[in-house]
């Protein structure tokens, strides 16, 4: 890539280690195509990616696929028990093998049929037998890393990663705390949202409430805005407010709050994964920022619950989600993208206060640390 697109530039204020001080990333970092190609190698190809959730594998012979950029990747469950993935290509001509997810007793692909085992092994290749110097052993599929990850299911590209479990272990104990029965949900719902707008931004405004009083006026209602704390780890933030909401606010209804622990909680994992659970019956979601070039993103919400079938208020609260807070957020994304090209913008400053209160921005600060520090960093700046 040009890494002078990373360098300091003209008019660039300093981003540096300390959110109370630091600017924001240079707009570049959300319109710039060769900082978009370095992070697929610096960002996307070496972190833990969401892939789907166990219940969508939980027998034998059950299998999803995911994207990561242009690696396609499977993760199927073998007849042990045993979760692989593995890059979704054949070995004899790179024709892809599966598609979405399903089922099946062997892994043919639609091409020449060779067959594969859910080990990756190359079971059967048509006339091999007569061809000198063939071995199977030589053609197995690549293996990619997989982990469970608090009932979700995560692959990495990279086969010296750390496992997630390690890098997390704090997020999983609190993921765990809150809905304490996140190993009995079932997969019940995709919302698929496309949006005109870099990644990152998506991301950014996840992590900040500093927003949410005049765009959300049915989310402060549902979320105690006093008790809104944002925390950060090593490649996590936290978003909880601990004040219950009242059974009538405005964003769903919620039959008895009388024993609720919490009132909101939400998490970001790196690099591009946050986490909801909401009020009232147990319910676990995610929502997925996945880059589709330097100015588009797909967004997929997938939803948890004890059932496929949503109650009734966790439907509502699902209705709320797709058909309010997310057009909101859509809307504020696109407005910011159109913006970043602006040439009457480069930087903001962080809103961060000592108290790092509900209106605090430190949570998009490590984010965009993280950003800045896997591309190498600002060589003008201390990150």
């Amino acid at each position: 890539m040009n890494t002078s697109v990373l360098h300091k530039q003209i008019g660039d204020e300093p981003f540096t280690s300390d959110p109370a001080e630091s600017f924001t990333m240079p707009a570049r970092y959300y319109t710039d195509d060769s900082i978009y190609e370095a992070e697929k190698e610096a960002i996307f190809y070496n972190s833990w990616w969401y892939a789907g959730h166990i219940s969508q594998v939980a027998e034998a012979g059950q299998y999803l696929t995911a994207q990561i950029h242009e690696q396609n990747v499977f993760v199927i469950r073998d007849k042990d028990n045993e979760l692989h993935a593995h890059y979704n290509v054949c070995q004899h001509r790179g024709h892809e093998l599966l598609s979405g997810q399903g089922r099946t007793n062997l892994i043919v692909c639609p091409y020449h049929a060779w067959s594969y085992n859910a080990d990756g092994s190359l079971k059967a290749a048509r006339n091999s037998q007569n061809v000198g110097g063939f071995k199977k052993c030589d053609f197995a599929l690549k293996s990619v890393r997989v982990e469970v990850f608090c009932g979700m299911v995560f692959i990495n590209l990279d086969p010296d990663a750390v496992p997630l479990k390690e890098q997390a272990a704090d997020l999983e104990k609190e993921i765990r705390d809150i809905c304490p029965s996140v190993d009995d949900l079932v997969f019940a719902q995709r919302d698929p949202y496309y949006v005109p707008c870099n990644w990152k931004v998506m991301v950014d405004n996840f992590l900040e409430c500093y927003h949410c009083q005049p765009a959300h006026k049915d989310f402060v209602d549902l979320v105690d805005m006093p008790s809104y704390r944002s925390k950060t780890g090593k490649i996590y933030s936290s978003h909880v407010s601990m004040g219950i909401p009242d059974s009538d606010n405005k964003a769903f209804k919620l039959e008895d709050t009388s024993d609720l622990e919490f009132g909101y909680a939400a998490w970001f994992l790196w690099p591009n994964l946050t986490i909801w659970a909401y009020p009232g019956e147990p319910n676990l979601s995610i929502l997925q920022m996945i880059p589709d070039g330097t100015g588009n993103t797909i967004e997929y919400q997938d939803w948890f619950l004890p059932t496929e079938i949503p109650s009734p208020q966790l439907k509502e609260a699902m209705d709320y989600q797709k058909d309010v807070l997310q057009p909101e957020d859509v809307s504020l994304c696109v407005s910011v993208q159109h913006g970043l090209k602006s040439k009457g913008y480069n930087q903001g400053r962080f809103m961060v206060d000592a108290e790092r209160t509900e209106l605090s921005e430190h949570a998009v600060h490590h984010f965009q640390e993280l950003v800045v520090n896997a591309l190498g960093g600002l060589p003008d700046g201390d990150s």
